[in-house]
């Protein structure tokens, strides 16, 4: 392991929030970007949801071993790996000729993000002291909402100006410098657990376990569906079985053990991501179909949720090293309440401000939620697992946001079928975007107590 010491942190959190920008900004980007997508491959709604699905789908598999190879093999060895297939990914996808193709790029993609994402919080944990976590997490968790928030607006402007393919390719000059950066400035490896070995078993089962889920929710209602979700279930069971007995398995589930605080705030974040991560894919469709916006008007009314969390994410994460991160949390899910139940009245003439209000209500409660939280997990555990703690806390983020799209995708199912996006079948697509955002606001509704049960964090130290 490197002298922690010797590492330039200031460094590692510049590339650390660099790399932290770069998958939301795709993200927020391609949202915009998928009414152009869709027209230019004839994509139905589902198909098209799968554009955005799959690239979630694939960080959330491959998060935790990547995680755990890191911690055996080095941690900034598999952040360059990462960085390097994300740009390839970003690459293909840029110059995909088919629905097919560009879907495959998006899984490629994902993959490199899983490995860039399970290093980079655990390497900024470890060089950062105690009392300085909150603040430079704060600090990273701004760098995601900038990616937001720029996303809607850059993206909006590419795909009218330049096109789709633009938004993919201008990824690879930022994976360079994050490159260069990386090579010139961090000298310093981690590999903590170097020696031991890799259970393969269990991160097929774990993979397997997270396609029966995903895949089974894009089939319902149908009775396959349902199915599908059951063999997910039923590998959940097994993969915990097997991980309790390894020696050393991909996911140590003896971490979850006699620690409220850990198991309550990622559970938080779950239901967090699961309430809020759909809102920019529904709302992009709704501002271009129904409100007949261009992607860059639709990107401009976007940006106000994500200006929101960036302003505010490293005060929280500041105030969070002083007041319990339960509290601030708590609050900002309660704000997410209000903000999603506020977007469950749109209409196809509801005012732009109200739009605007709602969306800034919804980005000041995440941005109270999301730094706290993230502190709240890492300040529960032990420094030794640290990279562990991180690839959990993607998961469940990634998890949630799996499970967000797999909402809307279900309700897309129910509302409208395989079919595109039409005028005729507008009304069909406002009741489905409706009935989501009633979900999602019982779901965090729900997430509040989980915050507030979670106990305390803050000591002495």
């Amino acid at each position: 392991m490197g002298n922690e010491a010797s590492a330039d942190k200031w460094s590692i959190l510049l590339v650390t929030v660099l790399a932290s920008f770069l998958m939301p900004f795709m993200g927020s980007s391609v949202n915009i970007a998928l009414p152009s997508i869709g027209n230019e491959f004839n994509m139905d709604a589902i198909l098209l949801s799968w554009v955005a699905t799959i690239f979630i789908l694939s960080v959330v598999i491959f998060l935790v071993p990547f995680g755990r190879i890191a911690d055996i093999y080095g941690r900034k060895k598999i952040f360059i790996y990462g960085m390097c297939f994300y740009m390839l990914g970003s690459t293909l996808a840029g110059f995909s000729v088919s629905a097919t193709m560009l879907i495959s790029s998006r899984a490629l993609q994902g993959i490199g993000s899983a490995m860039f994402s399970a290093t980079a919080l655990a390497i900024l944990t470890t060089v950062f002291p105690k009392k300085e976590r909150g603040k430079v997490l704060g600090i990273t968790v701004a760098a995601v909402y900038l990616g937001l928030s720029l996303g809607p607006s850059l993206g909006g402007f590419i795909t009218q100006h330049l096109g789709w393919r633009a938004i993919f390719l201008i990824n690879i000059p930022l994976c360079l410098i994050i490159l260069i950066m990386t090579f010139w400035k961090i000298s310093d490896e981690w590999a903590e657990s170097k020696g031991e070995s890799i259970d393969f078993i269990g991160s097929i089962i774990y993979g397997l376990m997270l396609v029966f889920l995903m895949y089974g929710l894009s089939l319902l209602p149908e009775i396959t569906g349902g199915a599908f979700i059951s063999i997910g279930i039923l590998s959940f069971i097994l993969f915990v079985r097997y991980e309790a007995r390894v020696l050393h398995p991909i996911l140590n589930v003896t971490i979850f053990r006699n620690n409220t605080v850990f198991i309550l705030s990622n559970l938080s974040a779950l239901i967090n991501y699961s309430a809020t991560f759909g809102v920019g894919f529904l709302l992009s469709l709704y501002l271009q179909y129904i409100r007949g916006f261009s992607p860059v008007t639709a990107g401009i009314i976007l940006i106000a949720q994500p200006i929101v969390m960036t302003i505010f994410s490293p005060l929280a994460g500041i105030l969070s090293d002083k007041i319990e991160p339960r509290i601030v949390s708590s609050i900002g899910m309660t704000l997410t309440v209000a903000g999603l139940l506020l977007l469950s009245v749109l209409n196809n003439a509801t005012s732009i401000i109200f739009i605007i209000v709602s969306l800034v209500i919804l980005g000041l409660g995440f941005a109270l939620f999301s730094s706290p939280n993230t502190n709240a997990v890492m300040s529960s555990v032990d420094r030794k697992i640290y990279g562990t703690a991180s690839a959990i806390l993607g998961t469940m983020r990634l998890l949630g946001q799996m499970f967000s799209l797999g909402v809307v995708t279900l309700i897309f199912a129910l509302y409208l079928g395989r079919v595109k996006i039409m005028p005729e079948n507008y009304n069909l697509f406002l009741n489905s975007m409706k009935a989501a955002f009633l979900i999602f606001a019982t779901i965090c509704f729900a997430g509040i107590f989980a915050s507030l049960a979670r106990g305390r964090v803050i000591t002495e130290s």
